[in-house]
């Protein structure tokens, strides 16, 4: 029994270790920078590439580490703003040699990188504390301004975190804090002249403060 426990680990151990993570970024080369003619020059390949690239280590390193949010629910009839700050626990370099880039296809302006990346035993931990404990898998939609793409992700974050706790607080709270990830990697677009973002997110809310409690 104990030589088939032994031989059973070292099996199972290296297969462990080899989780992938996989992602698709699209770049478009005529980036939507703003109204700017400055901005207006087109991406080269090499520049939308590397630009893919720095975009999928962001991806990976929310997936991996997330961040720490706090947000203020907000209320229009009490006259308090709504407002989110994320702080990120960790990050990946867009030259880390784990991640790599499979593929590369142009369609038109538009250029599709997939990429991939073997996290290491301390990251695959962290992925298995995302899914975990009290954290829960769900979506939301953002938009943002055409000067900053990644507002976008963020206010999908909001949306995501405003829904669950309109779903499981009978009254709205003043403020929450706890942990968010990404789930996968976000999708992006343009809709009426600014950014729109479908992400999905694991989120471990770990403290909400009612408005009794002020």
């Amino acid at each position: 029994m104990k030589r088939f426990l032994a031989l059973f680990l070292c099996i199972s151990l290296p297969l462990f270790a080899q989780e992938v993570l996989r992602g698709e970024v699209k770049i478009e080369l005529e980036q939507m920078r703003g109204f700017s003619a400055e901005n207006t020059r087109p991406l080269t390949p090499a520049e939308a590439r590397q630009a893919g690239l720095e975009d999928a280590a962001r991806y990976f390193g929310a997936m991996i580490y997330g961040w720490s949010f706090h947000y203020d629910v907000g209320e229009r009839a009490r006259n308090i703003e709504e407002i989110l700050e994320l702080t990120p626990i960790g990050d990946i370099s867009a030259k880390d040699p784990r991640m790599v880039l499979t593929d590369v296809q142009m369609n038109g302006p538009i250029m599709y990188l997939w990429v991939d990346y073997r996290p290491e035993q301390t990251q695959l931990y962290r992925l298995e504390k995302w899914k975990a404990g009290s954290t829960r898998t769900a979506q939301g939609y953002g938009a943002s301004p055409l000067e900053d793409k990644y507002a976008a992700l963020e206010d999908a974050a909001r949306a995501t975190i405003r829904a669950i706790l309109q779903g499981n607080e009978r009254n709205r709270p003043k403020e929450a804090s706890g942990f968010i990830s990404l789930a996968a990697f976000p999708q992006y677009w343009l809709d009426k002249g600014r950014w729109a973002a479908f992400g999905r997110f694991r989120v471990n809310i770990q403290e909400i403060t009612p408005f009794a409690a002020h």
